[in-house]
């Protein structure tokens, strides 16, 4: 199964990385959703929430403060303003 590779990261520390099969994001056009083999992106990351579906565990939210958003290649990387896991979010690859 093709996964997503992907990394988030705040300006002052480390979120979360690991494999997903999705991940959903608001930047400054609009909403985003990204699977497995999406089209190369960078966009502005609006305040608001991310939502990751990993390979293993169940769906979780990370809040997120502005900040960058890039797609390429089966990578996802989310540089944040600030960032924070929900308290229900999987710690899993932390």
């Amino acid at each position: 199964m093709a996964e997503l590779e992907v990394e988030i990261v705040a300006a002052d520390h480390f979120v979360w990385s690991g494999a997903a099969t999705l991940v959903k994001a608001r930047t400054s056009d609009g909403e985003i959703g990204v699977m497995p083999g999406h089209s190369p992106v960078l966009a502005i990351l609006a305040a608001g929430e991310l939502a990751i579906t990993p390979t293993n565990g169940s769906r979780f939210t990370i809040q997120a403060e502005g900040g960058f958003f890039s797609v390429d290649k089966d990578r996802v990387v989310i540089v944040a303003d600030n960032a924070q896991m929900d308290d229900s979010a999987s710690a899993g690859n932390r």
